[in-house]
């Protein structure tokens, strides 16, 4: 029999998707509403025991004979109605676990969390960090790290639809603990909070309206006070998608650029197999911190390409679709082939180094330290993408810096030849001193937001003690922060 094109499967499985026996139930709080073709856990092992594991959930594992330690972990997440075994079958993660040697965990649910066996995308009790299905899945991967010796560095997560969208709150939860995601036709983190916003999320095909910003506070707001390195993001998205608009894809996008403090035009556009259009979105230091897949004519699931060839992987079942291998694309994205995923550096054989970290700063310094790396001669130390200087030692000051500022270190190992290899994961360091900043708001306004205080029906600039008038909505001040918690009126100019 002659194999359906694209376009038709395309076409067939949303209608699968949304059937008269599985219709209402996906739109109260799932995704992915059909059964799932069985397949093989042969190759899985279960953990039944890896902490206290809150979220009721289910934790298999893989990793190819012999794997030796310091090297990445990945997470997958299946999606609705799917299976840990359902996954490992086929997304292509196990191949290329085989292929790259990295061990992969897959993290399952069941009916009994949601009668869908959807991952709890919408519920806050079961999403965010510390609580839920969120702390079990941060409870396998030190459950993983600990029984392989895993890169803490190199860990990544991933998921599919459902899956899809708490990977993306799990990226927002623990930006400390995974350097890199992917979310495969799913949602921006935080979408929804409650099962009443997830029609909102999966079906308005104009989005629901909010900025880059406003996105990005969502994550921000996943763990208040962080001020680490952020993951690097990959999203896929199908133009015929009809579970999970298109626009979600926008708007994850739109999410993780803002994130990672850089615009939404793409640095770069390019055309891959299976009708896929790649943007890339770089970051400071230069390198690729969000890339955007978009498959013309793909429906919801997971891209695979079956075969043997080059860059191909996975295998076609319920919800994995025959385009293009994404899971190969995202492997590489974060660096899994030994190519340093877009994270630049020349072409010598050494990996990045690890542990880089921000040791001190001062109004016009920073300085930086590192793990050696095996046969590294020296270090090219790079400040926002341009290298700025080496060091035959695993540490580095930069100085002539500009006082309350950010920059963007990275490093890289060089070997006798003088040739680099590939660049470490950026890390952020902020030169001390006091910037003045200047805020003009009613009275009433001034004191909410912390920066003035009331007495006897008064108000006074916090600090100075300045009278700056009644404490109502009708006086307005403008007050300028002269050094931290200390304001002054400034009414005459700033």
């Amino acid at each position: 029999m002659a194999r359906p094109s694209r376009a038709a499967r395309a076409r067939r499985g949303p209608r699968r998707l949304l059937s008269a026996a599985v219709g209402a139930l996906a739109l109260a709080a799932g995704l992915l509403t059909t059964a799932a073709q069985p397949a093989s856990a042969a190759s899985l092992t279960q953990v039944t025991s890896f902490g206290s594991n809150p979220g009721n959930l289910s934790m298999y594992e893989y990793a190819p004979d012999g794997l030796a330690t310091g090297r990445p972990l990945v997470v997958a997440l299946h999606g609705c109605t799917q299976t840990a075994s359902d996954y490992h079958t086929h997304s292509g993660w196990a191949q290329l676990a085989d292929q790259y040697g990295f061990a992969v965990v897959y993290p399952q649910t069941s009916s009994s969390n949601q009668s869908l066996s959807c991952f709890r995308w919408y519920d806050t009790s079961q999403d965010t960090r510390g609580h839920g299905e969120a702390l079990s899945v941060k409870q396998m991967v030190d459950k993983a790290v600990a029984q392989y010796g895993s890169d803490t560095g190199r860990i990544y997560v991933t998921g599919l639809s459902a899956g899809g969208a708490q990977a993306a709150n799990l990226l927002a939860d623990y930006p400390d603990v995974f350097a890199g995601g992917a979310i495969d036709s799913g949602l921006p983190a935080q979408c929804a909070t409650s099962s009443n916003g997830t029609n909102a999320c999966q079906y308005n095909s104009s989005g629901l309206g909010l900025t880059p910003q406003q996105w990005g506070d969502k994550v921000r707001n996943s763990y208040p006070g962080y001020d680490g390195p952020w993951p690097r993001v990959a999203i896929w998205q199908g133009t015929a998608d009809y579970t999970v608009s298109p626009v979600n894809g926008d708007e994850l996008r739109d999410q993780w650029t803002d994130v990672r403090g850089i615009g939404q035009t793409a640095s770069d556009t390019q055309s891959l197999p299976g009708g896929t259009t790649l943007s890339v979105y770089d970051g400071p230091d230069g390198t690729p911190a969000v890339e955007l897949y978009s498959i013309s004519g793909m429906g919801h699931g997971l891209a695979v390409d079956p075969g043997s060839g080059s860059g191909q992987c996975g295998s076609t079942g319920a919800y994995f679709l025959d385009y293009i291998c994404s899971s190969s694309y995202t492997a590489a994205f974060w660096g899994l082939d030994g190519t340093g995923g877009g994270t630049g550096g020349g072409t010598s054989t050494l990996p990045a180094p690890t542990g880089l970290t921000v040791t001190g700063t001062t109004d016009n310094t920073a300085t930086l330290g590192w793990t050696a790396v095996s046969g590294a001669a020296s270090y090219d130390v790079y400040r926002d993408g341009t290298k700025v200087g080496s060091t035959s030692s695993t540490g580095y000051t930069d100085s002539g810096l500009t006082s309350a500022t950010s920059y963007d270190y990275s490093v890289a190992a060089v070997d006798d030849s003088g040739t680099p290899g590939t660049r470490s994961s950026a890390v952020t360091a902020t030169t001390t001193g006091y910037v003045a900043q200047c805020f003009t708001a009613n009275n009433y306004q001034q004191v909410v937001d912390g920066r003035a205080h009331t007495s006897g029906g008064y108000t006074y600039a916090n600090g100075s003690d300045q009278n700056m008038g009644l404490y109502n909505l009708f006086v307005t001040h403008t007050l300028k922060e002269t050094s931290a918690g200390y304001y002054v009126i400034a009414d005459s100019g700033c």
